[in-house]
This record gives structure tokens, sequence and C-alpha cells, in this order.
């Protein structure tokens, strides 16, 4: 035990006592940990209000056997755009609810921590409707659950099983959370599973496939949409659980 230097995001905070709080932050260099500051609720607290949730800080901690202790903090960035903006805080929120359950304590995942830090600068940036599920996405393509989008995850058939008559992605083809991934029109006939549009697939496809950028900038508000509702679904059958604020989110 003893003092160690680190960076982080404040995913979320508990009052403890009178005075104090306890911080769960997803760090660079030792996954989650969660951490007491002392004195943080007073007016005139040294840590100032540098300990919310979304704030991105350089901290000195001193570990402790199950709490760490807070020391010292320095605010990297504020994300005051997002901060200011109801509806890009809300989707910040869903960003940190789900890097705090897919997260580990004390298990460094630099990867995880690189893609929240940049999905916050990009949502602070530009609000695009498709932030949220591409995090989601590429969060669980970290956690070796990526869905199957070359062939049907149902029988295996290769791409050509998801052509129709028409031409690649013509046919009516479905989305099944539990087989995790697109199902070629046989299998779709045979499931209560969702739709998908050859839009939204190719949405999917470009965000997994290194056009993020070129997937945030699409103009397919309807493709974006059924994108978000695919994945957040998706999500939360990987963590066995609703999102909250995603609920809070679809109230806007």
């Amino acid at each position: 035990m003893g003092l160690y230097r680190d960076e982080a995001v404040v995913l979320r905070t508990m009052r403890l006592g009178e005075a104090d709080r306890i911080v769960t932050l997803l760090t660079r260099g030792r996954g989650k940990v969660r951490a007491v500051a002392k004195g943080v609720r007073k007016t005139k607290s040294r840590f100032g209000g540098r300990l919310e949730p979304l704030g991105h800080v350089a901290l000195l901690l001193y570990e402790g056997r199950e709490l760490d202790v807070v020391t010292q903090v320095e605010s990297i960035e504020h994300f005051r755009a997002v901060r200011e903006d109801l509806d890009r805080l809300a989707k910040a929120q869903a960003l940190l609810e789900v890097a705090d359950q897919v997260s580990q304590e004390r298990h460094a995942n630099v990867g995880l921590y690189r893609m929240l830090v940049g999905a916050l600068r990009a949502l602070s940036a530009h609000d695009s409707p498709l932030l949220v599920p591409a995090f989601f996405l590429k969060v669980l393509a970290g956690e070796g659950a990526s869905p199957v989008l070359d062939g049907c995850a149902g029988c295996g058939a290769g791409g050509p099983a998801l052509q129709g008559p028409g031409g690649p992605l013509s046919a009516k083809l479905a989305f099944d959370l539990v087989e995790g991934g697109v199902l070629c029109p046989n299998c779709a006939r045979r499931t209560s599973a969702p739709a998908i549009s050859a839009p939204a697939l190719d949405l999917i496809r470009r965000v997994l496939t290194g056009d993020l950028a070129g997937a945030l900038n699409s103009d397919d508000s309807a493709a974006a949409a059924e994108v978000d509702r695919l994945v957040t679904r998706s999500v939360e059958h990987h963590l066995e659980r609703r999102l909250r604020s995603v609920t809070v989110l679809n109230r806007w």
C-alpha cells in the first residue's frame, strides 16, 4: 500500500457521513477504483467541484484495503458543453453507466478508459444521435460480444444468405439478441426478433469496421434511431439489466 498517481473519469458518487463522499472512478492504470474524498461536501473543500460525475481528472491517491483515499485532484477536462445541455448530459450518463457496469475493480482496461474519454470529447464537440449506440457497440466488441453481421447468427449461413432477390440486403432480416446478431430471412421467419433494415445494418458495420467518423456524421436519422434501439437492447441483454440512464434519456 502507498501513494500512486493516475488519471480517471468520475463515474458516480455516494455520500459518506456529513462531509465525505465515495467516488467511483474509471482510472487509466487500475481500472475501476472506489475512493473516499474527505471533506468534499464542505463549502471550502480543496477538491472544489472536480470530483463530480463526468469529471476527467488527474489524481494522487493512497491505496487502502477496500477504499482508496483521494489526497490531490486536478481537472483535465470539464466537458462544459455536455454539462450545460440536458440532452447531452443524459447521453453522457448512459456512457458512464455502461462503463461502470463492464469495468472491474483494480483491473486495468486502458481500451475502455480511452473509449470513454474519446466518447465524452466527441459528445462535447458534436451531438450525434449515433454516438451512444456506437460506444455501446465498441464496448460489446471489447467484451467479446460483438454482433454477428456477415452471416446468419442462427444457422451460420454465409453472406449470400443475407441477400434477397432484389440485391444485397434487400431481404427481410432480423436482429436476434439471444443468437447475438443478424438472422437470415429463413431464420427470421421463425422468430419474434425485431427486423433490421439495410441502412441500420450498414451503420453498425461502419462503426465496427473503422468508419466511425463517417457513421457519426450520417444524416439518416431513421437508421440511427433504429440502431440506437437495437444496440441498447443488445447491451442490456449482455449486462442482464435495464439501463436506468437510458430510461431517463428516452423521456426527453
